[in-house]
């Protein structure tokens, strides 16, 4: 892992993570007490999982969770994707705890985690961590790891999420037990692991260079939010919009501006796209099931007559959107800006002020948390109507 570091941008890209966001990891081990387990002093995770998308807005954060293989092993795949099955609908990706766990880790910002070695090893590499689960019970008393635990800051399931990550941020100082412990002699285990295993054999050690494989770079797996977005924006001057999107809140979500739904058309309630006012979905724009977007977007507004604005993403920075009028448009950003879904929210508040789209000629600036993206507006031809 430490001689993967230099390539923490390239899997968090691999992730989808966008600029300006937070990757917040959630990480099990496997036992009873775990954050995955349910026979400690509370069953945590059911608190949490909601809070992780609902809680925290989409275009801020990435929520990713490692969960040890035994788990898998034991429950079977289709009993943990039921499991979280809501949150993966509201963006959360399960990571593949054989061949990505350690990219997903030098990738994350903070872990959510507990008494395991992910969240160890997290703590040795200066990463801030927050345990949802801290037993002792199964620790020795005067180990690293019990260490550890009984130092890390503890998450609280019942507060708001977003505060006590601001205030794990704002705090964090990288602990020195942990990485002290994990290695005495960072960069050299292959060369004395090898020895030690030739010396058992007793067979004369090989005098080429001991390496071992790089970490190989995952395949690209952005978020795919199906569950309803509640999204909140503001315009704040002439063609400038904040937008701030929060996955199936079970609340209505604090903040100022005006509100609207934006729905993925995929939802798993397609009552839902009947109140939506933006619907959206991610596909090639050569793909022959849809048509092209000009096509995609003219049936879903003849289709769903109380949607203002239909959204077909067709890159990491570019859609196509067609608004109730007509129009149809190309918004274009750089693919490491936000989801192109944003803009169109932001498009679809600034043009709920009566406003025209020739009037953006010089693009629309949409603000995600403290981050501003340029987007150019361009029109995308008539298309049918």
């Amino acid at each position: 892992m430490l001689a993967a570091r230099p390539y923490r941008e390239r899997f968090r890209r691999a992730l989808g993570v966008k600029r300006g966001q937070r990757l917040v990891l959630l990480n099990s081990t496997w036992n009873p007490e775990s954050l995955f387990g349910d026979g400690g002093d509370e069953d945590v995770l059911p608190l949490l999982l909601p809070k992780l998308t609902a809680e925290l807005a989409a275009d801020e954060y990435r929520i990713a969770a490692v969960l040890h293989p035994n788990i898998w092993h034991s429950h079977g795949h289709g009993q943990i994707r039921s499991w979280m099955d809501r949150a993966q609908r509201g963006g959360l990706t399960l990571v593949d705890p054989l061949e990505g766990w350690q990219q997903a880790l030098l990738a994350a910002d903070v872990i959510l985690g507990d008494f395991g070695s992910v969240s160890y090893y997290a703590a040795a590499l200066g990463i801030p961590v927050l345990l949802g689960a801290a037993a002792l019970a199964g620790l020795a008393a005067d180990s690293p790891v019990a260490d550890f635990v009984r130092k890390a800051p503890r998450l609280d399931p019942y507060a708001p999420l977003r505060p006590q990550l601001d205030t794990l941020l704002a705090a964090h100082q990288p602990m020195s037990g942990p990485a002290e412990f994990t290695t005495s002699a960072p960069g050299e285990a292959a060369a004395r692991l090898r020895r030690v295993f030739y010396d058992v054999m007793g067979i004369p050690e090989p005098t080429a260079s001991a390496l071992l494989d790089p970490l190989p770079l995952p395949s690209y797996d952005p978020p795919v939010r199906t569950s309803p977005l509640r999204v909140l924006t503001s315009v704040l001057g002439a063609t400038e919009v904040s937008v701030t999107r929060y996955a199936d809140p079970r609340y209505e979500p604090q903040g100022q501006g005006e509100a609207h739904t934006a729905v993925h058309e995929d939802t798993l309630d397609p009552g839902l796209l009947a109140i939506a006012d933006v619907i959206f979905r991610y596909g090639s724009p050569d793909d022959p099931r849809l048509g092209p977007p000009e096509y995609w977007t003219a049936e879903v507004l003849e289709r769903h007559p109380g949607c203002a604005l239909a959204t077909y993403v067709t890159a990491a920075g570019s859609c196509v959107v067609r608004t109730r009028d007509g129009a149809l448009l190309r918004l274009d950003a750089d693919p490491q800006a936000a989801d192109p879904a944003a803009y169109a929210s932001a498009l679809h508040a600034w043009l709920a002020l009566g406003k025209d789209p020739a009037d953006l000629t010089d693009g629309l600036t949409v603000w995600t948390g403290q981050t501003a993206h340029q987007v150019s507006v361009t029109q995308a031809g008539p298309g049918p109507r």
